[in-house]
């Protein structure tokens, strides 16, 4: 088994004359799948979208609707063994299954991407890390808010110095969403993944340490207000970054009204930035990632720079989830580093494991 690398010229390739196809399984077609993976992996010209796992009867239907040359297999034992005919597998399923999926995988000869939270606790995730380089195979976790349009802007700036000396950074994910949608998030709690902090908290704390290095946790803020004894789903943190700066990270579900998503102030600027970050929605309404207008902010939800009374609209970053997809594929077929270090996403987890002890 192993990675296996074949040529094809049934499509145009932007890299080449001719091109390897990753061939990839997709185990699960919820939100993950669907939105976030699916699209991805059929746009990309370096892969083949060859199995998708759902045990679902509608979710089977919309694959072999989308994807009609796409194999359908009810479980997981079924992709694995075809191992042997793949060279990459996703996984996006319930947190509880990540590592044992990953290990399967990995065992089976196959490169990982493994949705977050990468894993419910960091010595699961040091074991992945570990057999990951004895196979000699790319894990990669799927970070994909690194390629958010407005982090994207934020990232710019600061290279810019048009902030000064940054001194505090906050950053919020909050909607209303008083209803659970995926009915393991009901009841699942920390110790398999759930709550708002292991949902959330992998994006905005990786944001955060991407940005400003490494840190700590200085207080923590961990709520379940939907049901008693539920997951938390109201969650605040503070972490002191060992370069002086301070992170202030909300994560809400049951917010009427949201605050700015992003409020950077430094020494001689501030930025803020309101609103939802575009790709998602646009993605879930049946965007293709080859659409023009992908990943494209409306200049009306452009953030603002400067001061109260004298601030001016910058202009938002184009999305790149696509980003992580091409970067994958170099990592697979051409030897360069997986888009996203698993090491990166241990030091996110190991702050929501401080959190929860907090």
């Amino acid at each position: 088994m192993g990675l296996r690398r074949w040529l094809t010229s049934t499509a145009p390739d932007p890299y080449s004359g001719k091109m390897d196809r990753i061939r990839t399984a997709v185990i699960g077609f919820g939100l993950g799948g669907r939105v976030f993976h699916a699209p991805f992996v059929q746009a990309n010209a370096r892969y083949s979208l060859d199995v998708v796992v759902t045990s679902n009867p509608e979710r089977r239907a919309e694959v072999e609707k989308r994807y009609p040359n796409t194999r359908v297999v009810p479980t997981v034992n079924d992709a694995l063994a075809m191992a042997n005919e793949l060279d990459l597998i996703v996984i996006t399923t319930p947190p509880a299954s990540h590592a044992e999926l990953a290990e399967a995988a990995l065992e089976a000869g196959a490169a990982v991407v493994v949705d977050k939270p990468f894993v419910v606790d960091t010595a699961q995730g040091e074991r992945l890390v570990t057999l990951a380089a004895r196979k000699g195979l790319p894990l990669s976790v799927y970070q994909n808010s690194r390629w958010n349009g407005d982090y994207l802007t934020v990232r710019k700036l600061l290279a810019e110095g048009a902030l000064g000396t940054v001194r505090r950074f906050e950053s919020r994910l909050e909607s209303y969403k008083p209803a659970v949608r995926a009915p393991w998030k009901a009841s699942a709690g920390a110790a398999e993944g759930g709550g708002i902090l292991y949902d959330l908290g992998p994006h905005l704390i990786d944001q955060a340490l991407q940005l400003f290095g490494p840190a700590e946790l200085m207080h923590a803020e961990i709520a379940a207000h939907r049901a008693e004894e539920g997951p938390d789903d109201n969650t605040f943190l503070a972490l002191q970054h060992t370069s002086g700066v301070i992170s202030h990270l909300w994560m809400n579900t049951l917010a009427p009204q949201a605050a700015p998503r992003f409020r950077v102030t430094g020494s001689t600027s501030a930025y803020t930035k309101w609103g939802v970050e575009v790709q998602e929605p646009s993605l879930d309404a049946g965007m293709l990632p080859t659409d023009p207008h992908y990943g494209v902010e409306d200049p009306l939800a452009w953030g603002l720079l400067g001061f109260d009374g004298n601030a001016e609209r910058v202009r938002t970053e184009t999305g790149a989830y696509p980003e992580f997809w091409s970067r994958m594929a170099s990592a697979v077929l051409d030897g360069a580093p997986v888009p996203v270090d698993p090491e990166d996403s241990l030091a996110a987890l190991r702050i929501i494991e401080a959190a929860h002890r907090y």
